[in-house]
């Protein structure tokens, strides 16, 4: 068994997310929020390291505070926005490159490429990966759908993740409701918006841990056992966030049955393929809508997802034979592998 090296980790988070020492006494409905970062933090200190949890919010400066004060081997980076914007988070990552301090998770260039939808599929598109077809509004844009665009098509933000915004009603079918959508989107959420042809499917995540050698994890699939009828089986805000409502439909996730081995191989071949293109290292999940005829296709790539124990990644990695404290560590050692291996570039 391979001895891990204890460190002195900084983990960073949001200001708010910042977890107590102990879940004795705290209900499940306010440790939800936060059960991310309290896995996070009390897996690495298990496992030996010295750990700081560091609340961030509108000002660097703590950061470098910490990083002057702390020493830190590495930081743990579980920022999802900076200053309340979502797409400010390539801009913590850059600031820590700046410093040359180890970090983990994805580098702030590929976290531009998967942070717009547009943009990504555009790539993947040239590189011979199926996305659905799609056009995007600006705020201020008039909704008028190209004519290639045939119905149904789902709205999205443009640059939102997490299912933000995505709803039943995001599925639309005449062009009355695709106005009303785009509408909600620019005024609702506040930022553009992206159509696209809505794909059938099953949904399908792969996670993906490496830098260089990239290993793939289990093809994992989301599914609901208990939906309305007339329910569209998609991965709504709602169903990503209220634990309540994943109980009352029957939300379940697991390794996805009955894929064919070149279907499966397939799939890796994609995974790796929209990493390498995307430059996402660090951990990374891939989300694809397969479709009844066998094409997956690519949604979006999420550089740093949810890494709480119950959530899928760290499910999948379980189920390849990396323990939830192997994990934590395999990320820390691939930040700082990074690092290193710029260093001596």
């Amino acid at each position: 068994m391979a001895r891990i090296v204890k460190r002195r980790v900084l983990v960073i988070l949001d200001r708010d997310l910042v977890p107590p020492d102990s879940l004795k006494g705290v209900p499940e409905s306010e440790s939800d929020k936060w059960r991310t970062e309290f896995d996070v933090v009390s897996t690495l200190r298990a496992a030996g390291h010295e750990v700081m949890p560091l609340g961030v919010a509108e000002e660097l400066r703590p950061i470098r505070e910490a990083i002057d004060n702390f020493k830190p081997h590495v930081v743990f980076n579980l920022l999802e926005e900076f200053q309340g914007e979502v797409t400010y988070d390539q801009n913590v990552a850059s600031y820590l490159e700046l410093l040359r301090v180890p970090y983990t998770g994805c580098n702030p260039r590929g976290l531009v490429l998967a942070r717009g939808k547009d943009l990504s599929k555009k790539l993947l598109h040239y590189h011979r990966i199926p996305v659905p077809d799609f056009a995007v509004f600006p705020i201020g844009k008039k909704a008028k759908r190209p004519k290639r665009l045939g119905f149904p098509l789902i709205v999205k933000s443009l640059t939102e993740d997490s299912s933000f915004g995505i709803a039943q009603a995001s599925v639309v079918n005449s062009d009355e409701k695709l106005a009303e959508r785009i509408t909600y989107i620019h005024e609702r959420i506040g930022t553009a918006a992206i159509v696209e042809q809505f794909i059938d499917g099953r949904e399908i995540y792969v996670g993906v841990l490496g830098n260089e050698r990239l290993r793939v994890l289990p093809v994992w699939e989301l599914r609901f056992t208990d939906m309305a009828e007339r329910s569209l089986m998609i991965a709504t805000e709602r169903v990503k966030v209220d634990t309540k409502y994943q109980k009352r439909i029957g939300v379940e996730h697991g390794p996805a049955k009955d894929l064919s081995p070149e279907l499966q191989a397939k799939i890796e071949r994609y995974a790796k393929r929209i990493c390498r293109t995307l430059e996402l290292d660090g951990y990374c999940r891939i989300d694809f809508r397969l479709a009844a005829d066998g094409t997956p296709y690519f949604l979006e790539a999420n550089p740093n997802p949810e890494i709480a124990k119950s959530e899928e990644f760290a499910a999948a990695a379980k189920h390849d034979g990396l323990s939830y404290r192997k994990l934590i560590n395999r990320i820390l050692a691939l930040g700082i592998a990074r690092t290193h291996a710029r260093a001596e570039g």
